[in-house]
């Protein structure tokens, strides 16, 4: 299996990872009725952390279509290399480093984890669509 394949399985971890800490983070605010309800109702916002949580989500997921049509794209048209496993290694890496930045209010850092995994999609998506 090509390694750009294997960074996909793991970025669906991952995903599930974001949805699980922000969800768990709601419903401790707003208890488990509100959870299994069907979310109607008007809250209040949420506390820091759950917000910095749901956009941490929304942010991984503004990103994930790209990450998922370039690692997908190198492997299907046969132009896999070194530097696509580095690139797909450094996004997958940056925003698993990045979750628990942005949920811990890390301001500097947490740009630069963003910065990096955004070189790491730069570096598939040049393999990806070069001659």
């Amino acid at each position: 299996m090509a390694v750009e394949l294997k960074i996909l399985a793991w970025s669906c971890v991952l995903l599930l990872v974001h949805i699980f800490a922000a969800a768990h983070i709601k419903t401790r605010q707003y208890g488990t009725k509100w959870n299994m309800g069907a979310r109607d109702e008007e809250l209040p916002p949420l506390d820091p952390v759950g917000g910095r949580l749901v956009r941490a989500q929304a942010n991984f997921l503004e990103t994930y279509p790209i990450a998922i049509i370039t690692l997908i794209g190198v492997v299907i048209v046969g132009k896999t290399s070194g530097m696509t496993a580095i690139g797909g290694w450094l996004w997958l890496g940056a925003r698993a480093v990045y979750l628990p930045l942005y949920g811990m209010g890390v301001p500097v850092v947490r740009t630069i984890a963003y910065l990096v995994s955004m070189i790491g999609l730069a570096l598939v998506f040049q393999a990806f669509v070069s001659g």
